[in-house]
């Protein structure tokens, strides 16, 4: 598989530093989205991998540390990494999930470093359409794409997608795509609402 390496990130710290680390993108809607993403991913500009094109790629890693009596003191370990993934596409079907789906099973092979400190990977897919027909908006919602590594010992593995289209105000994703919310412009994130980083906190239960 031709893939471009994941970027290096410090695994202390949710990924991102501000809009100075940033590129800008020509497409009003995504350069909107990194707005929002920008404060707990990397992010990056068209992203080649397994032949693929994406307009934006994003990574967010979270560690969690159990500690006995004091920090000093670590009994546990865990760690989450999200990979995203959006493109833009003239239309969506299932070719196009399928296509998703084989991309994000070859990357668990390539990127994933198994062990008792891992928790979960994400790989989230993102396409933006002008359409979202009944068959791909019901395959969507249904979706599960988790995958258990040694009888989860290792933790598991998890493939999402989402589809949205941004001039009919319109998104569906799958259930644990939790990112989906950075995507629905039309909608404000309020403040009393948990975040993105707080969602994939709560899954590591930090």
């Amino acid at each position: 598989m031709d893939v471009d390496s994941p970027p290096e990130s410090d695994p202390e710290e949710p990924s991102g530093d501000g809009p100075a680390d940033v590129p800008d993108w020509d497409d009003e809607y995504v350069d909107r989205v990194s707005d929002r993403l920008l404060h707990n991913y990397d992010l990056e500009k068209e992203y080649r991998v397994d032949g693929e094109r994406f307009a934006l790629y994003g990574r967010m890693e979270l560690r969690s540390q159990k500690h006995f009596l004091h920090p000093s003191i670590s009994i546990g370990e865990h760690g989450s990494t999200e990979h995203l993934f959006v493109q833009r596409v003239d239309r969506v079907d299932e070719r196009t999930l399928d296509r998703f789906v084989e991309v994000g099973e070859g990357l668990a092979d390539e990127w994933i470093e198994t062990g008792e400190d891992h928790f979960s990977t994400d790989f989230t897919f993102v396409a933006v359409a002008p359409s979202i027909p009944e068959s791909v908006r019901e395959r969507v919602a249904s979706f599960d794409g988790r995958t258990l590594l040694k009888y989860g010992y290792n933790g598991h593995y998890e493939i999402n997608l989402v589809i949205v289209t941004p001039d009919e105000e319109e998104l569906v994703a799958s259930e644990n795509a939790d990112v989906a919310t950075a995507f629905r412009l039309w909608e404000p994130i309020e403040r009393e609402e948990p975040g993105v980083l707080d969602l994939l906190a709560r899954r590591l239960q930090l």
